[in-house]
């Protein structure tokens, strides 16, 4: 794919490197996404930072992407469809239907494949050494790139993992996006699973499940908490993340 056109809306110092607010132009017109590039390192590790539902890219940027940072890997984490500024999704009564849902989990996918793409070309970034990582909603879209692209060398899943055990919900989604066809052709790319012991949203025999199906390389790791990371779990995923790229 061709990576998309960048417009710079903003640009910032943080601690460890400078953060560009992006406008990224594609044919099916534009999406913002928060740059991260590290200081004084060439060719550096990158990752692409996927945002969990009512969330948004800046999330990812702040948290894991400045984990990141300090380690000396570059990020890239966009707003996915109807999300941050693009408007609030639950607000979206046409979710509901599934038809609209199809398009925007496929523009998504879309996006997600350009904003690779973009970042895999840019001139700090060593694009044969470029992850993934997906929380909650962006742990089943951050598998499902990663499956169509074998470029991306490493993929965290935090908040992941296969989809429940409902015959509707099933016998729709699979078909569109199955976890457990997906996660089989990460073959010989490392994967790292990251779970909460009490996640109520993404349950623990769901993720186990999903580990299941994995192949080596894999690894599963609980933290005693919920659905959301906690500042440990965010750095500990930071922390194999680089080592892993650098490796």
């Amino acid at each position: 794919m061709r990576p998309p056109t960048p417009r710079i809306l903003e640009e910032q110092p943080v601690s460890g490197g400078t953060r560009l607010h992006l406008e990224l132009r594609v044919r099916s017109g534009t999406f913002p996404a928060i740059l991260q590039v590290p200081q004084g390192v060439a060719r550096a590790p990158a990752a692409l930072l996927l945002h969990g539902f009512s969330s948004r890219g800046a999330v990812m940027a702040e948290t894991v992407g400045q984990a990141l940072l300090r380690q000396g890997v570059a990020s890239l984490a966009p707003d996915l469809p109807q999300h941050g500024t693009r408007g609030n999704p639950h607000d979206l009564q046409s979710l509901r239907q599934p038809l609209e849902a199809v398009r925007l989990w496929r523009l998504a996918l879309q996006e997600a494949e350009a904003a690779t793409a973009y970042l895999r070309a840019h001139a700090v970034v060593d694009g044969s050494r470029v992850g993934a990582v997906g929380y909650s909603l962006g742990s089943f879209l951050t598998l499902m790139l990663a499956a169509r692209q074998p470029e991306i060398r490493a993929v965290v899943l935090a908040a992941g993992g296969d989809l429940p055990q409902h015959p509707v919900l099933t016998a729709l989604a699979r078909p569109i996006a199955d976890p457990l066809r997906a996660v089989r052709q990460l073959a010989g790319r490392p994967l790292l699973m990251v779970n909460g012991r009490y996640d109520p949203v993404i349950r623990p025999e769901q993720a186990e499940r999903l580990f299941a199906a994995a192949r080596e390389p894999k690894e599963l790791r609980w933290w005693e908490g919920g659905h959301t990371l906690s500042p440990a779990a965010i750095l500990d995923v930071a922390n194999w993340l680089a080592r892993t790229l650098e490796a």
